[in-house]
């Protein structure tokens, strides 16, 4: 049996387990939705808020899944977040959706992270071609109208970052203490793109094409580093850098994914340039690689310090990014570390004891115990998506 054909069969099998273990685990049968938190020992850890990143995502994958496989047990999970979504995190009065809310479903934190508003359209896209209901699509359409409304900068395009919950300025506009505080960042813009790709999947409006080139051409002119082949991860509205950290995850997975919305679009010169910028970013991401193919998490140049640490979602995006770059290539040595990127999280993330994979390991290999195993941020989006994307990609080649 052919090595591609080994790496397929394990991955179908661990999408199989990554969704069971959402199935199994997370549920929360006394207050509605999913728990906010579920520890290594598959305890949920009680008054958890829940965030919009986590049930959105919970969205994303279940009806991705569901799209992918057509196992209607799957659309039940996908039909459990977007139901309580709607009922909880949808702001009636001001629209959007909330930040987070507590453990009850009440608003915790209203305020409008247009990061968090991108992933419920990236949600409620996958869904709509799942149900192919009309109001979920009319839903869709009305969140991309409101991010458009709300959030997109006329003058100098890209889209600014946050807003109190009635759209008003916000002096805090990170998405987590460790971020910087600037009105325009790479990450957001990646995910915008990402749902608004999707979306027109179901809607292939023009306007929406327009935005998605505008995205697309952002990345091009402000967030590839001429030089260095990095992202640059933080701007001020005018698009004048801010110097950060290199996040070597996200290196890989925009190398892949702005590429992959290009293509969905039909834009064939931003689908090349995007192609090209997918070898240089996946190189620049090389620079992050260990010897044992995993990627560190984040390098501070200007105090040249190396985080080493090696979270989940860095190794899930390594395997599609290197795939990708190996079938632009032909190059067998990007499928290898496609391969060692699988290898190593089988040996070290893989909770084989209790399921799903660990936040990450530190540089000894020592499992990151205080972490979530499912949490705030800790989804079944990354892993999943991996999965998913390498089956399909492998099929591609075996039917060439």
């Amino acid at each position: 049996m052919s090595d591609l054909k080994i790496y397929q069969q394990e991955l179908t099998t661990e999408l199989q387990n990554i969704l069971q273990y959402w199935m199994q685990y997370t549920i929360d049968v006394q207050k509605g939705g999913f728990y906010g938190s579920v520890d290594n020992d598959n305890k949920p850890i009680n008054g958890s808020s829940k965030g919009i990143v986590l049930n959105a995502r919970i969205l994303w994958a279940f009806s991705a899944a569901y799209n992918f496989t057509q196992d209607k047990k799957y659309l039940l999970m996908a039909a459990r977040a977007h139901h309580y979504i709607n009922q909880h995190f949808v702001d009636q009065e001001y629209a959007g959706v909330y930040w987070s809310v507590d453990a009850d479903g009440v608003m915790l934190n209203g305020r409008k992270q247009i990061y968090g508003n991108a992933f419920y359209l990236y949600g409620l896209s996958e869904y709509y071609l799942a149900v192919k209901d009309p109001v979920v699509l009319e839903t869709a359409i009305a969140f991309f109208g409101l991010i458009e409304d709300k959030s997109f900068d006329e003058k100098r395009k890209g889209y600014f970052e946050a807003f109190d919950r009635d759209w008003q300025p916000l002096n805090d506009l990170r998405l987590s203490p460790k971020d910087a505080n600037e009105k325009k960042t790479m990450n957001t813009h990646l995910h915008i793109i990402e749902a608004y790709a999707n979306l027109y999947r179901a809607w292939p409006d023009d306007l929406l094409k327009e935005r998605i080139v505008q995205l697309l051409d952002v990345f091009d002119e402000y967030m590839i580093d001429e030089v260095s082949g990095h992202l640059i991860l933080f701007f001020d509205e005018e698009w004048n850098a801010k110097p950060n950290v290199i996040s070597y995850g996200h290196d890989i997975e925009a190398a892949w994914l702005l590429q992959q919305c290009a293509e969905m679009i039909g834009d064939t010169y931003r689908t090349n340039k995007m192609k090209q910028h997918a070898l240089r970013i996946t190189a620049a991401a090389m620079e992050g690689m260990d010897t044992d193919g995993s990627l560190w998490y984040e390098y501070e140049p200007q105090q040249k310090i190396m985080r080493k640490e090696k979270h989940w979602w860095p190794q899930a995006e390594a395997m599609v990014g290197f795939f990708n770059a190996y079938q632009l290539t032909g190059d067998s040595s990007f499928l290898e570390h496609s391969f060692n990127s699988w290898a190593f999280a089988k040996k070290y993330l893989l909770d084989k004891k209790s399921g799903e994979w660990f936040w990450g390991v530190k540089e000894n290999t020592e499992v990151m115990a205080t972490e979530d195993k499912a949490g705030f941020w800790k989804c079944p989006y990354h892993n999943s998506r991996a999965c998913m994307e390498i089956i399909k990609r492998i099929h591609t080649l075996s039917i060439k």
